[in-house]
């Protein structure tokens, strides 16, 4: 009886060595896993620090040309909707104004309804036209004058012709309104009719809505704006026979036109977001927009 005793414990003891010995070879199969579970997981955590770096955030500040309110607005609102951590901002100052901002640092794109002086190139700037705009010459909707040639807008602007009478309307006096010095709407009307430094304004308004204003409350006004700001509270005369609008821009047969340009430092860098705005306005995906605003792509 005790030799049976001894012969089960002896072989209960030889098959508890084998499971150790099995359990011991195990080991290494199921650590393996484990030591290139970090390996596998490596891709994962990198994707989403990528898709954070594309996202853009901050900041693009745009200031000048109060023309360029529609089209430099939409362009603005386009962008920020598709990039929601990004502030875009626009300060209707003034061409000038927005030249000058930028040539001092204090704006990321400055706005000018008018192309750049040489001056002001050689001074850091560089130009980019991102449309072209027509100038409507505007009278009140009761004026009974529907076109004018370039001559006579002239004439009208210089003080020779002074009574609505003598270019077919009745018999009043012309009230001549335009822009402050220094607007790229008057430099661009004046450049064109032949008129710099020769206009004898009664008023001169600081921005395009106001000489709007001030037409579309005097019978007898005449004044210039750019057709994408035109409203139905003034009339735009034909022009040598011409209307203004985006067709007769673009084929170039109405002669009051000219450009609308983003004004940049020459040789500085745009922080990402002010250069991933300007990338987007003058390319062909903007072209929608800017079409809208009532003016013509440059590209």
């Amino acid at each position: 009886m005790k030799r049976m005793i001894s012969a089960v414990m002896a072989i209960a003891l030889m098959l508890a060595l084998v499971g150790c010995g099995n359990s011991a070879q195990t080991t290494p199969t199921t650590a393996a896993p484990a030591t290139q579970a970090p390996a596998t997981d490596a891709p994962a955590t990198e994707a989403p620090e990528t898709e954070a770096a594309a996202e853009l955030s901050g900041t693009v500040s745009t200031d000048g040309s109060t023309s360029m309110e529609a089209v430099i607005g939409a362009l603005g609102e386009a962008f920020m909707e598709a990039n929601p951590d990004v502030n875009f901002t626009y300060n209707p100052t003034g061409s000038g104004s927005g030249i000058q901002a930028v040539q001092e640092g204090r704006c990321d794109i400055g706005l000018s309804s008018r192309a750049l002086k040489d001056e002001e190139k050689e001074a850091g700037l560089t130009e980019t036209v991102l449309c072209y705009d027509g100038i409507a010459v505007i009278v009140n909707p009761a004026n009974t004058v529907e076109d004018l040639t370039v001559e006579q807008i002239a004439a009208i602007y210089t003080g020779e012709i002074t009574n609505w009478s003598e270019v077919g309307g009745e018999d009043a006096e012309i009230v001549v309104i335009g822009r402050e010095a220094g607007s790229g709407t008057r430099s661009g009307f004046e450049e064109i009719t032949g008129t710099e430094d020769a206009c004898q304004y009664r008023q001169e308004l600081t921005s395009t809505g106001d000489v709007i204003t001030a037409v579309s409350q005097n019978p007898g006004a005449i004044g210039y704006a750019s057709l994408a700001s035109v409203k139905d509270t003034v009339k735009a005369v034909k022009v040598d026979g011409v209307a203004p609008s985006e067709d007769t821009v673009k084929d170039e047969s109405y002669k009051i036109q000219r450009p609308f340009v983003l004004a940049t430092q020459t040789g500085v860098e745009l922080n990402p977001v002010a250069q991933a705005f300007f990338d987007y306005i003058t390319s062909a995906d903007a072209n929608e927009i800017i079409v809208a605003a009532g003016v013509v792509p440059a590209n």
